[in-house]
């Protein structure tokens, strides 16, 4: 057995069933369904570069610590497009894009928007994989981008605005990620392809933190520490630890289909923690949103 396979090994062994895996999956899941209200935190104490780059910047120092901690082996040569397309999508591009929408748009809407990313994360799966999806798949995908689009039009007198743009941004960004760490998770433990994810972005957060600070306003406080330690600990590394060991072990398709709660959390997070008012078409979009993705997860 080469150091590579021995370092995966153990990892795979301790979650090798369906049922560990679904269980993992729904850990990542309800882990990222906070990650919107605890940006809002982080940006009450700084701008949303700021916390990028300063959230990158944690999570890739935790992760070295954890890999030469345990002597991790460098990945293969064969799997670095595959992380470099996790670390842009996930580490950069996600975060990034959402913070800047949330500066504009509540949780709640952001919410509605992201449900959305099952579909996405299918869609991209199966671009990478080369699988055809079936008619009804497509039709319940449309129809569910296009309770998005009427939601959002809806709720801005009929225009697009600039966050949910940005939204549209970081759906791509994040599909991209899911779908190709996913793939990785497949044969690498899931700690694995987040950890070097993003310790291969802390040249990009490193270079966003000393373009940011100086330019955007940092005034700390006790909440704003609480979001920043949430999203650079877990929304950025302990939470894609889960989902993406529970991905490698049951595969994108169903993966993606336990991303049906996160929606709904995240609006009941909104009320819970951030008081904010739930318009009556974000939880009836929401619903038509998730029976959509069902239709798309049960087609061949």
């Amino acid at each position: 057995m080469t150091a590579q396979n021995s370092a995966i090994a153990p990892g795979r062994e301790a979650v090798s069933t369906p049922r560990a895996g679904t269980v993992a999956a729904l850990l990542g899941v309800a882990s990222f369904s906070l990650s919107a209200p605890a940006t809002v935190w982080a940006t009450q104490g700084m701008g949303p570069w700021t916390a990028t780059g300063v959230r990158g910047l944690l999570a890739g120092v935790l992760a070295i610590a954890l890999l030469a901690g345990l002597r991790v082996p460098w990945p293969r040569r064969e799997d670095l497009r595959g992380l470099l397309v996790v670390t842009g999508g996930c580490v950069i591009g996600f975060p990034l894009l959402s913070a800047l929408a949330l500066q504009t748009a509540t949780t709640a809407h952001t919410a509605v928007v992201t449900g959305l990313l099952p579909i996405a994360t299918a869609s991209a799966a199966a671009l990478l994989t080369r699988r055809s999806l079936s008619w009804r798949f497509w039709a319940a995908a449309v129809t569910g981008a296009a309770a998005v689009l009427v939601f959002t039009l809806t709720r801005h007198h009929g225009a697009v605005s600039i966050a949910d743009l940005y939204l549209v941004a970081a759906l791509v960004a994040c599909a991209l990620g899911y779908a190709e760490g996913g793939r990785l998770a497949a044969h690498l433990p899931g700690w694995h392809v987040i950890a070097w994810a993003v310790v291969l972005a802390l040249p990009v957060s490193l270079a966003i933190t000393l373009i940011a600070v100086p330019r955007e306003p940092i005034d700390l406080n006790p909440i704003s520490i609480v979001g920043l330690a949430y999203i650079a600990g877990i929304s950025q590394l302990g939470g894609f630890v889960v989902w993406y060991r529970g991905m490698g072990i049951i595969g994108v398709a169903k993966a993606s289909q336990l991303q049906l709660a996160q929606p709904l959390l995240t609006l009941v997070w909104s009320v819970l923690l951030m008081g904010e008012h739930l318009p009556v078409a974000a939880p009836i979009t929401a619903v038509v949103v998730l029976l959509c993705i069902v239709v798309t997860q049960r087609s061949r």
